[in-house]
Order: C-alpha cells, then structure tokens, then sequence
C-alpha cells in the first residue's frame, strides 16, 4: 500500500509538472533588424514587471537617459526611471510628471534637470533627474502679442547658452524660444505646408552634427509626406533636411547619426548626410501601423505599432517608446561588427 501511495504520488507531481509546463508560454527570441553598422537585436521582455505585464500603462511620450546609464520614458501617468536591465528603479507620477510629450535632458553644473513639454497641460517644465523638484514653467508668452487660442506645447530642446525653445506643435506650430531663466525672447514659424511653414512641428532637438549647431524639426504631417528642417537658433530657415519620412515624431542625434521614429511603426536612421541607412522595426500590417490601440497580447517582436520617442544610449543601443494604449518601451541592442 505504501508503494502505491508513492507511486500515486509521484505520479500526481509528474503530471503536475506537465500541466506548468504546458501552461509556460513559450520564450520570445530576439529578433534582428537594420543592417550594416545599424543592425540591432531586440530584448524580448525589456521593461516588463515580472509578471510580464508592462510597467508604465499607456505611453504617448518620450525617453532620455541619464549620464548614469538610467532610462526616462513618459508616459500618461508619469516618469518612470529603469536600469539598462529593464528594471524599474524608480518613477515620479502623478501631478506635475504626466503626459510629458516630448523630454529633453541637460547636464547644468553637478545636476542633471529634464525639461518636459506638456501638451495636455499647455506649459514646459523643468525639473531636476534626481529629485523631481520642479525648477521652471514656461507658460504661453503673452507679450509675444500672438493672441493664441491654444496652446498645446509638443517638443522641447535647449540651446548650449541654456536658451530654451518650445514648440507648439498641436496647435499654432509656432516655436517659442525663452532664456535660461524662463524669460520670452522671440518666436517663429507659422501653420502651413509650404516651404518655410509648419504642418504639426511635433519634434525637435538640437542638431550638434553642424557647427554652429542648429535646431532640427519634425514637421510630421507637412504635405506630402513627412519631413525634417533645420532652422537656426535664432529662427532663421536653413534648409529641408530630408523628405517623404512618412509621419516623424521625434529625433535623438548620437555622433553623427539621427533616429526618427515614424509614428506608422519604424524608426529611421540617417546619417550626416541625412541619408536613410537602415529602417528599424517597420510594421507590415497597416492596421496595427500607426495604430494605439494595439494591447499588449498582440504586440509583435521586431514590428512596432506607433514610435513616438527613442534615445541613444552610450554603447550605441537604442530605446524607442510606442505610442500604446497598454505603454510599450523596447531595447535594441546595438550588433558589433
């Protein structure tokens, strides 16, 4: 008898152990993409809580990265702060860090501060990395004699002088350029497809690949199809930088290389030329391609839905934010020749 109840018993933890096993769901494996000296692998599960779900909820934001290697993404519900690992380690919610459209962050003496722009809460922000003490509003300018009804601030960027230039890319397409202390000095551009207009100037940042450096734009849904322009830091037209980008969100310059997530699902990488030499993760299916509502079970490795912000990190890797009703931000490492 005692026999049989440990055969029984045996038998009922073997079959125990099949049923876990049949329940695992099977591993994702990372999946290559670009090609060339752009050639990147994924991170299956890079950013997700240990139950797999995503950390951060819907995202509709940016991501910068610290001097010590941590991630900042934006989401809807705040900041969140991962390891290069994809662990949280830290978040500031709620209040004042929701629905940071687009960030840029700035080394100022022995401090790091992250300036925000906050479409749905008509300002910029300025905030420091390590404490979330806010330090700055930028607020519509109403001695810039504009008059506007909206004022919905979508990319932000700061000059080497600490000049701070703010777009209002849901609504007016000017720029606004303030001080480093907050102080309006003068603004440019206006709503439109043609040459020196804007039609949603939804990105920005400060292009360094020239000398003196310049402002780099996305005027993400001018006419026919999605471009970049310079501009000079005192609002002046330089030039079209490149053309048919389909719907460019945002920029990240590391050396002289630019990635530009297209909001139809694949960034773009150009070089100093402004080249296009590789295309990541571009969505094949139009339906999930510029699309939010794409949840979580049925995100694709290696295909993006909506890129809306990357960031170069020092070893050359690259983090991209989807826009995502369920908030998806991907590592792709970056292959060594």
């Amino acid at each position: 008898m005692k026999f049989l109840s440990t055969c029984f018993a045996i038998a009922l933890v073997t079959t125990s152990c099949s049923i876990a096993l049949a329940q695992e769901k099977p591993k994702t494996n990372p999946v290559r993409m670009g090609t060339g000296i752009m050639t990147f692998d994924t991170v299956p599960g890079w950013g997700l809580r240990p139950d797999g779900q995503s950390a951060i909820g819907p995202t509709h934001g940016s991501v910068v990265i610290d001097k010590a290697g941590n991630i900042y993404t934006s989401a809807d519900q705040g900041v969140y702060v991962f390891s290069p690992e994809g662990k949280v380690i830290h978040s500031y919610l709620g209040g004042d860090y929701t629905r940071l459209h687009d960030m840029e962050i700035r080394a100022e003496g022995d401090k790091e501060f992250i300036y925000g722009a906050r479409n749905a809460n008509a300002e910029g922000i300025k905030f420091n990395a390590a404490t979330g003490e806010v330090v700055m509003r930028l607020k519509y300018p109403e001695e810039s004699g504009l008059n506007l009804k909206q004022f919905n601030p979508t990319a932000i960027t700061v000059a080497a002088n600490g000049d701070i230039y703010l777009s209002n890319g849901y609504a007016s397409n000017h720029v606004f350029r303030y001080d480093k202390n907050g102080k309006y000095l003068s603004h440019f551009g206006t709503q439109g497809n043609g040459l020196k207009e804007f039609n949603t100037a939804h990105g920005m940042t400060l292009d360094t690949r020239y000398e003196p450096a310049r402002l780099l734009i996305c005027d993400r849904n001018h006419q026919p199809k999605g471009r970049l322009v310079h501009y000079s830091l005192d609002g002046e037209f330089i030039d079209e930088v490149v053309t048919g980008l389909g719907m460019p969100t945002s920029v990240a310059i590391q050396g002289d290389f630019v990635s530009v997530p297209d909001l139809n699902g694949r960034v773009v990488i150009l070089d100093k030329s402004n080249t296009i030499i590789a295309v990541l993760g571009h969505n094949p299916d139009p339906a999930k391609g510029g699309n939010y509502n794409i949840p979580q079970d049925q995100w694709v490795e290696g295909a993006f839905s909506g890129t809306h912000g990357s960031y170069w990190d020092k070893e050359g890797n690259l983090y991209v934010q989807d826009w995502n009703v369920s908030g998806r931000i991907m590592k792709l490492v970056r292959v060594k020749p």
